[in-house]
């Protein structure tokens, strides 16, 4: 098999497979939001009832995840997507045949969630970091970027071929596009990343891994992680998830707050890229703390702030503010943990973001639920922004201290 160094041009070309890989595959979280009133009326059932499957579809996501980093750990991305290639195709064309709503939650869950999408997340973040090193922020961020790309490209034409042909074939056409589209992509991705290969390191590995991790073993380093992912991301939700209803109950209608949303998402991966960029010149860890603290000062400017134009700009700088956090957890495993385990601790960091994305939406529903009131979910989002960054900067200063510690050798 034909190896190939870190950043050369097939690392790029192999990065545009995956560019396309995860803006496909991640098709499934933003069509179901797209189908649910179509869904809702043709099962008869409640608004809270027809998004069952986009809850558990976003569960097996996360769970999913962890599993299919350990089997790209061990057998290589291209099998993992080949995996996911069959989850989509097969969960997509089943849904569209569900009789029953229950039926078509359990595809999204297993099929879509589980087997599918995650496949094509956590995998392919952990595979882009390997193959790169002086430019491994910004093509992380770029594979990232996938995600966001997904949610502004699928809506409208979903949409539209609703309309035209109905869900249900809006549906087994995604399917069939899935099956003839990824393999001929994940077909290209065969070679095994140069940091995974035991016969060719990585030049200066061992200075950038360790079996302690922050001077800790990598079980209790991975477990401050987590929690700093949760943190960070039930902050990320308040806005993300509840924008749209928050322009309700102020009076300027859904449909403002979903162009809010869209332009927060927009600004998302334009967030991505720029700080992929920073990340190359300062670090994953580094990153995390000016996100950390830029997207703390953003949801700030929610609270005095409510006027129509207002809440359009800070939308946008929220957008621009959070885009690199995510992204940056993989670069900092990628630093600081073994490469061999890079798949399966990228996507054990990055489920437990999305398990702060559900808490988040769930738990600001519940204050506003309890106060009658958005400012006080704003302050909650606030607070576990703050403990985020409290774990980012202990990070940074107990790495800084441990590179203090080592002593300096001609």
């Amino acid at each position: 098999m034909t190896l190939h160094e870190p950043d050369s041009r097939y690392a790029w070309w192999r990065l545009a497979r995956t560019l396309a890989l995860m803006t496909i595959g991640s098709a499934a979280m933003y069509v179901i939001a797209v189908v649910l009133p179509a869904v809702q009326a043709e099962f008869g059932v409640a608004r809270a009832d027809a998004s069952l499957p986009y809850t558990l579809m976003m569960v097996g996501f996360g769970l999913g995840g962890i599993a299919m980093g350990k089997l790209a750990d061990r057998f290589g991305v291209m099998w993992v997507v080949l995996i996911g290639t069959l989850g989509l195709g097969s969960g997509f064309i089943l849904a569209g045949m569900s009789s029953s709503l229950l039926g078509f939650a359990i595809v999204h869950g297993l099929l879509l969630g589980a087997l599918g999408s995650s496949a094509t997340f956590a995998p392919l973040v952990a595979d882009t970091s390997l193959w790169f090193v002086r430019r491994r922020g910004i093509a992380v961020a770029i594979c990232a970027s996938g995600n966001y790309v997904a949610g502004a490209i699928w809506p409208p034409i979903v949409q539209h071929f609703i309309e035209a042909v109905g869900w249900r074939t809006t549906y087994i056409g995604l399917g069939l596009f899935c099956l003839a589209t990824m393999p001929l992509l994940a077909l290209g991705m065969r070679t095994r990343p140069p940091a995974a290969q035991p016969a060719a390191p990585l030049p200066g590995a061992a200075a950038m891994t360790s079996s302690r991790p922050f001077g800790w073993s990598p079980t209790q380093a991975q477990v401050l992680l987590c929690i700093a992912g949760v943190a960070c991301c039930v902050a990320m939700s308040m806005p993300q998830v509840h924008i749209v209803a928050y322009c309700g109950d102020l009076g300027y209608g859904a449909a403002r707050g979903a162009e809010m949303l869209s332009l927060m998402l927009a600004c998302g991966i334009v967030s991505r890229l720029v700080s992929g960029w920073i990340c190359d010149r300062i670090g994953g860890l580094r990153t995390l703390v000016l996100g950390s603290v830029l997207q703390g000062l953003a949801l700030l400017l929610f609270l005095p702030f409510d006027g129509l134009v207002s809440l359009y700009i800070i939308s946008a700088l929220f957008g621009l503010f959070q885009g690199g956090i995510v992204p940056s957890y993989a670069i900092i495993v990628r630093e600081h943990f073994a490469p061999k385990e890079a798949g399966a601790r990228v996507g054990t960091v990055l489920m437990a973001t999305l398990f702060g994305m559900a808490l988040g939406g769930w738990m600001s529903g519940k204050v506003f639920d309890l106060t009658g009131s958005y400012h006080a979910a704003f302050i909650n989002g606030i607070g576990w922004n703050l403990l985020n960054l409290a774990i980012a900067l202990f990070l940074l200063l107990r790495v800084r201290r441990l590179q203090r510690a080592v002593p300096v050798t001609a």
